[in-house]
């Protein structure tokens, strides 16, 4: 239920973000959303490990603000999986995403 519950977040965080963002963050529909949140839930579970483990010196020296890049990464990733209904202008507004969304999950987690 947890991740359901994370995947429902992100949904609407892609949402809202992209509204706010229109020129620079495109989603062309709630479903695309969901689908993003998806792919991004599996590929978290999947790729970020990996790419953790290959940066962990980097982020080591960069007190952890290297994993801000890190997610800024895999919702590239996810831009590239899901298609043209989905996209960022730039590296940069994908790693400004992260950030937000990773604020705003730090709020509303459970902890």
């Amino acid at each position: 239920m947890r991740v359901l519950g994370r995947i429902l977040i992100n949904t609407l965080l892609f949402v809202a973000i992209a509204g706010f963002f229109q020129g620079s963050f495109y989603v062309a529909s709630f479903g695309t959303a969901i689908v993003a949140a998806i792919v991004l839930a599996i590929l978290n579970a999947l790729v970020k490990p990996v790419l953790f483990i290959l940066s962990l010196p980097i982020n080591l020296v960069t007190l952890g603000l290297f994993s801000i890049i890190l997610n800024g990464i895999m919702l590239e990733l996810t831009s590239f999986v899901v298609g043209n209904t989905f996209h960022f202008a730039s590296f940069g507004m994908a790693v400004i995403v992260a950030l937000i969304m990773s604020i705003c999950n730090v709020i509303l987690s459970d902890y």
